[in-house]
């Protein structure tokens, strides 16, 4: 067994306690694996443990690992990094998900750029839960005019939130952030079908996303071990 693949079974272990000891299926979350500054055979081998979601910060690595493993269509690409304008053509026509739309003009832009070919692009609003100034996401207030906005567009399909909550190291605290969200995600579900997914929970945090109600989790390094600073690329 590799290390990736010990990983993985070590993490899925963890999701299946925090679910079962909060009453939730542990089916009902998904392991979005960060791939992020890894080689696509870091990814190879997590294919070959059963992982087949993953997500990319940045879209030209992202886009290169995509290709370079077009030889496995069944992979979901997750692209979860803040995302600039003038590189939404290559998220609309490579990932099958986008977690990081946070205002009109992207949308707008994902949809219009999404081929005819693909299904819908998934996306998810990102909420600044937190209110920090290096975070990217909108408050919540401006949640409801976002998702009608987002919804209405064609090329689109909206399925929910994402937000990074402040690091916290208090389960209490941690929870008290996570339930904002899933209170906000419980809303949205009742006015849009399509709503589905509230991808929350990293590494520090992942018991306390699971409790409040989170099916998606976003790890890295408990998975592919510490990033290399020296591959970090640019978008």
């Amino acid at each position: 067994m590799t290390s990736i693949q010990h990983n993985l079974q070590q993490l899925r272990q963890r999701i299946r306690a925090a679910a079962t000891q909060c009453g939730r299926d542990p089916e009902e979350v998904t392991l979005l694996a960060v791939s992020k500054t890894k080689p696509a055979s870091a990814v190879r081998e997590a294919i070959a443990a059963g992982q087949l979601a993953f997500g990319e910060n940045y879209v030209q690595e992202g886009v290169e690992k995509i290709e370079a493993l077009a030889a496995h269509p069944e992979v979901q690409w997750h692209f979860i990094g803040p995302l600039q304008s003038n590189k939404s053509r290559l998220v609309a026509e490579h990932f099958a998900w986008c977690h990081t739309v946070d205002r009109l003009k992207i949308a707008q832009r994902l949809s219009d750029q999404r081929p005819a070919s693909l299904p819908p692009l998934n996306v998810l609003i990102q909420v600044n839960i937190s209110d920090e100034n290096s975070k990217s996401g909108i408050m919540l207030e401006a949640l409801p005019e976002l998702a009608q906005q987002v919804a209405a567009l064609p090329r689109l399909r909206l399925r929910g939130l994402m937000a990074i909550p402040a690091p916290e190291s208090d389960h209490s605290r941690q929870l008290a952030v996570c339930q904002q969200m899933a209170d906000a995600f419980r809303q949205l579900k009742q006015h849009y079908p399509d709503v589905d997914t509230l991808s929350l929970g990293m590494s520090d945090d992942m018991e306390a996303a699971i409790e409040a109600g989170s099916t998606m989790v976003r790890i890295g390094t408990a998975i592919f071990g510490a990033r290399d600073a020296a591959r970090n690329p640019q978008q």
